[in-house]
């Protein structure tokens, strides 16, 4: 049965249902940026004692089970906000809203990330020409290219991403070839990246703390709820996105700690920054660092279009529901079908890259995703176990309170690993955030404003009816 197609409000446009299931899972691998492993090994292989890929893999399996919960909830909720919307329905709209303003700081600062990653390799390309230069001319780029279309975006992410990854393919068969001559430990076959006799598990925590923002492209997946051509490709979209994300960057990590099994092998400049351009050098030259940079800047170019969409269209959920000013965060440009003041504010917010540092910014994002990834594990036992009392048989116990439940618990281990100053700064936002709430909603005497799920978004409505072929 075709959806019933509805009149958008006056004023406004709509998001538009053109994305299949491979689109969103590659804007999800965008937004992951495959490439970080290499920027980030420096500083992870510092911090762990050396076993990147072990960090990488509890960080793995950390986000399978979260992933899990985001992919019921899809599901249940096929509506864009993430963590927002699925708490808010599941939990209280004022614990949503404080889910989803503690969220922004994983989702407004991740383009940042993306922004001083592209201006460290055009400094270290270009090093006569300041970076702030580079970062107006990235914001500027990525800013106009969304603002005028999502598909085209989604096309441009696409290409960027395959090149990316054909370059890491190509790097992980030059690693190998380096290993089988003896270099670096020697040998293509170890288990020394992942346990030697200076690992400690607080070692390996702290590093997958690092990491684990480098997952939380499936979490963005979810914000392409209402332009996927059918909701019930969500759930598979955002599995899809962790086991791929995840196999990259273990193989990745893997063979590059075995040609570089100790830190020792960057300069510390490197390690702070990025340690791509350096990795690149010593496994093949001045050429390969110059592919491999190439590489690096199509993925973050990749990240950064993801994101900065991501962005926008949460900033937009929450405009609808009257939490932001709806009269400008609530608004879909009729002409373009993207929400244009959202991805112009995300813009101006990136350029604040020039005054940043990677690991500063990388460890706030992580407050916030620890945050959201907590909550969305309980949305689902709220959701399923309590709202629809599905906790009768074995099995819904098993699928609805130990499956998100252990989520949670993981999760956790995270969390006692986050750095401190994250853990400062991110509380001292959550802080602002409760003050807003109170304000909001007059001292908690009216309720934070929902959305109507029968309005229409898409042309529409929120739950559409449609076959099995999503027509």
């Amino acid at each position: 049965m075709t959806a019933t197609a509805t009149m958008p409000r006056a004023g406004s446009g709509t998001l538009k249902r053109n994305l299949g299931l491979w689109a969103i899972v590659g804007l999800g691998l965008g937004y992951m940026t495959p490439t970080v492993v290499f920027d980030t090994f420096g500083m992870v292989a510092r911090d762990t004692n050396n076993v990147v890929p072990a960090a990488y893999l509890v960080a793995l399996i950390v986000m399978v089970f979260t992933a899990i919960s985001y992919g019921k909830m899809s599901s249940a909720i096929p509506s864009a906000g993430s963590a927002y919307t699925y708490v808010r329905e599941s939990i209280h709209p004022n614990v949503g809203f404080m889910v989803g303003w503690t969220a922004l700081i994983d989702y407004m600062l991740l383009p940042m990330v993306n922004c001083l990653i592209i201006r460290s390799y055009l400094e270290a390309i270009f090093p006569g020409i300041p970076g702030w230069i580079w970062v107006v001319v990235y914001c500027v780029f990525v800013t106009t290219l969304i603002y005028l279309t999502m598909r085209g975006t989604s096309n441009i992410n696409m290409i960027l991403l395959v090149f990316s990854i054909a370059v890491m393919a190509v790097f992980v068969v030059m690693v190998i070839a380096q290993l089988m001559r003896g270099e670096g430990q020697g040998t293509a076959i170890s288990m020394m990246p992942f346990f030697h006799d200076e690992v400690t598990m607080a070692a390996v925590l702290m590093g997958a703390t690092i990491v684990c923002f480098s997952f939380i492209g499936f979490d963005a997946v979810t914000m392409y709820a209402e332009e996927a051509k059918s909701p019930k490709i969500m759930p598979r979209a955002i599995l899809l996105t962790v086991i791929i994300g995840g196999a990259i960057f273990l193989i990745s990590a893997y063979f590059t700690q075995l040609r570089f099994p100790s830190s020792d092998a960057f300069p510390a400049a490197a390690i702070e920054d990025s340690t791509l351009p350096e990795i690149g050098l010593q496994v093949g030259g001045p050429v390969l660092q110059a592919i491999l940079t190439s590489a690096g800047f199509a993925a973050t170019l990749a990240s950064g279009l993801a994101s900065h969409a991501s962005v926008s269209r949460m900033l937009l959920v929450m405009g609808r529901n009257n939490v932001l000013p709806k009269k400008f965060f609530g608004y879909i440009n009729p002409r373009t079908h993207t929400p244009t003041f959202n991805i112009v504010l995300t813009g101006a917010i990136s350029l604040l890259a020039m005054s940043f540092t990677l690991e500063m910014i990388a460890a706030y994002i992580n407050y916030g995703a620890l945050i959201a990834f907590t909550f969305v594990n309980i949305s689902v036992i709220a959701w399923f176990a309590i709202r629809k009392g599905r906790r009768k048989t074995p099995k819904d116990i098993f699928t609805f309170i130990v499956l998100p439940g252990l989520g949670m618990l993981l999760t956790g281990l995270l969390w006692a690993n986050l750095h401190i100053d994250a853990l400062i700064g991110g509380l001292i936002w959550t802080g602002i955030g409760f003050i807003y709430l109170v304000v909001l909603t007059r001292g908690f005497r009216r309720k934070v404003s929902a959305f109507d799920e029968n309005q229409p978004v898409t042309g529409f409505n929120k739950v559409p009816e449609m076959d099995d072929d999503g027509r």
